[in-house]
């Protein structure tokens, strides 16, 4: 029996086994496999593992998408998470490599996937509270935003969650610096259900302007509270 005499419900659950680049390999060989690809009840979840893979066409963005994560773990991740004026110029050149990557990609996510439910992004230094907000807005499904080592999420996006946060039911800011303690009790004030977790983020010293070329210990980050 060839695979293309299954009927679809079999060819879905067959897929559903297979990773991104699988599919998309099956998918290349004939024209009924690369229907099957493109039928978004495929798509419910989504991993990434790194950035560039989220510039790869081996997935589809639709309403059925449920999960998103992208963790991305790297030793660029640190880079990207050293502030803006700190880095060097190499520093700079390897961030403008994927510096709006997250963000155009979670926008493409708030124009196609309404009904998310749960979003996890780890080590993604240049996602914004804009962005983030305007997932909040766009997905009034969602109930989990796990964010983590996201060095440009600040008060603004607990603000966002307590405004358009209608269905969210668990919140993580764990190690985002530039979260403070009054952001933290403001949000749980506004929102006493929320399951709010925020592992060292108020403890950790907050991106701060440049106060001169050799401003001691501009060049050194350390976990101190606030």
């Amino acid at each position: 029996m060839h695979i293309t005499q299954l009927n679809r419900e079999c060819l879905l659950h067959l897929f559903s086994f297979l990773d991104k680049d699988s599919r998309k390999n099956l998918a290349r060989t004939c024209p009924q496999l690369q229907d099957v690809f493109d039928d978004p009840a495929l798509w419910p979840l989504l991993h990434f593992r790194s950035l560039t893979e989220l510039k790869k066409d081996n997935f589809l963005l639709s309403p059925t998408l449920r999960s998103l994560s992208i963790c991305w773990h790297s030793s660029r991740v640190q880079v990207c998470s050293i502030e803006d004026w700190l880095k060097s110029a190499f520093q700079r050149s390897i961030c403008s490599r994927h510096e709006s990557l997250v963000n155009d990609f979670l926008l493409q996510v708030c124009d196609r996937c309404p009904n998310l439910a749960s979003v996890t992004l780890s080590g993604c230094g240049h996602v914004t509270d804009d962005c983030l907000a305007r997932l909040l807005r766009c997905c009034p499904r969602l109930r989990t935003l796990r964010l983590e080592n996201c060095a440009r999420v600040t008060n603004r996006t607990l603000a966002a969650a307590a405004a358009h946060g209608r269905a969210l039911q668990t919140l993580h800011v764990d190690f985002c610096r530039n979260v403070s303690a009054a952001g933290l009790h403001r949000l749980r004030a506004a929102c006493p259900r929320l399951a709010l977790r925020a592992e060292h983020s108020a403890a950790m010293i907050p991106d701060q302007p440049p106060r001169g070329p050799h401003a001691p210990g501009s060049a050194l980050r350390t976990l101190l509270p606030r």
